[in-house]
């Protein structure tokens, strides 16, 4: 683990190298082009030549489509089905609602939000099956009104999809499922193959080579965010519990190489403290090979005069979860304006909103969250403006269209409006 502390020199340098740049490495970038252009010129051969190439077995083009009934425990079953009942809740109270009213001059106008009509969403299956985000994708477009939800999600060596997985994406409404995954995956859904048909807009998180290929189909379809590897802030005065703060460094760490783990305190006391306590808890955990690097590499613990100056940190980095725990932690949080979610209290741990909390785990990092949401049940619809004028109306706009035409040169724009007025 680094330590930064505010009275070391080259401290504010230290903090500006902690930013991200969500930059495609240039070799990802190459190979994402090719896996793409492969992908639409050959469709399912490529599709299949790929994810045998990375890793998956051979299978046909037939075999990716995943059907059957997956034998699951009614532990994982009760899990999942609480998980969905609160992301489900959350999402139908997000969702916009069509709207209608007349402007100055008396035309109808208003805005109506239909569900795409198909859409993609991808689920990793690397090192660990993603139960949960099958749960926080899934559940919002079935929620939005989605009729046709495409799932991709990579098979094991044997061609098979975990169960619980195969459950919960079942469970939450996907209509189509196909085990296969990579950037060559995002092609598929993008451009279309013999086997899978284009969708309209792509969702879900995934390695460098799948955010690459999202960015990279980006308007041949619309895509949600470019979520990247774990983030989180830690931000906690001197009454926060050490070990609480020590299990949720770690629990974030647990994702593994790229993820970012930073704890801001304006104590020295609980710096010192949850320092010991990482160490103290990570000799019992199952993932050390993911967790060492992390600690190794990205995981920061820095010392601030204030916590004003600790909100300022929080805001320029903009982590995808932050966790305050702190007196006033309200009052804090009220500053807080860049982060995609945000954890307040000592038993809000953020584990509880990547698993079942309502809002959904799938959140902007690298910084996005300067500019971006997390995922939320209304980008799954879509808007379209709705206008209607009548005589009336137009004869009281007709004034002010004129002029814009005669501003633009476009007398064609005004002649569209004053032959009706005839």
């Amino acid at each position: 683990m680094r330590i930064l502390r505010f009275s070391e020199p080259g401290f504010s340098k230290a903090l500006a190298d902690l930013q991200r740049k969500a930059m495609p490495h240039p070799q990802v970038e190459a190979t994402v082009r090719e896996i793409i252009a492969a992908v639409r010129d050959r469709g399912d051969a490529a599709v299949l030549e790929f994810s045998e190439k990375f890793g998956a077995p051979k299978l046909s083009a037939k075999q990716m489509r995943v059907t059957g009934k997956p034998r699951v425990e009614a532990a994982t079953r009760e899990a999942i089905g609480l998980a969905h009942q609160n992301v489900r809740d959350f999402a139908l109270r997000s969702l916009r609602k069509s709207w209608s009213s007349k402007n100055a001059q008396g035309a109808r106008v208003g805005e109506r939000f239909d569900p795409f009509q198909r859409v993609g969403i991808y689920v990793p299956g690397g090192t660990a099956p993603l139960v949960s985000t099958a749960v926080m994708t899934v559940t919002l477009a079935a929620a939005a009104g989605v009729p046709q939800i495409v799932v991709t999600t990579p098979c094991d060596a044997q061609g098979k999809v975990n169960d619980a997985l195969l459950h919960a994406l079942q469970f939450c409404g996907a209509t189509e499922i196909y085990g296969i995954g990579g950037a060559q995956a995002i092609a598929a859904l993008a451009y279309g193959t013999p086997t899978i048909r284009p969708v309209q807009k792509i969702f879900g998180p995934g390695n460098a080579y799948v955010v690459e290929a999202k960015r990279q189909v980006f308007g041949q379809v619309a895509v949600d965010l470019l979520p990247g590897p774990s983030e989180i802030l830690v931000l906690a005065d001197a009454s926060a519990n050490a070990d609480w703060i020590a299990a949720d460094l770690l629990a974030q760490a647990e994702h593994g190489k790229g993820s970012s783990i930073l704890f801001v305190t304006n104590s020295r006391a609980q710096l010192a403290a949850v320092e010991k306590a990482v160490g103290a808890q990570l000799r019992s955990l199952a993932r050390q090979e993911h967790l060492a690097g992390v600690l190794e590499k990205d995981c920061t613990l820095i010392l601030v005069k204030s916590l004003k100056e600790a909100v300022a940190i929080a805001n320029e980095f903009a982590p995808e979860h932050i966790s305050i725990v702190a007196k006033e932690e309200e009052k804090l949080a009220a500053q807080i304006l860049t982060s995609g979610a945000i954890f307040l209290g000592g038993y809000s741990p953020v584990a509880a909103g990547d698993f079942v909390a309502g809002p959904s785990h799938t959140l902007p990092t690298g910084g996005a969250g300067k500019s971006f949401p997390g995922l939320m049940a209304d980008m799954f619809q879509r808007r379209t403006s709705i206008v209607r004028l009548d005589a009336k109306s137009l004869r009281k706009s007709a004034p002010a269209i004129a002029r814009f035409s005669a501003i633009e040169g476009l007398d064609a724009h005004g002649r569209s409006a004053s032959i009706r007025l005839e």
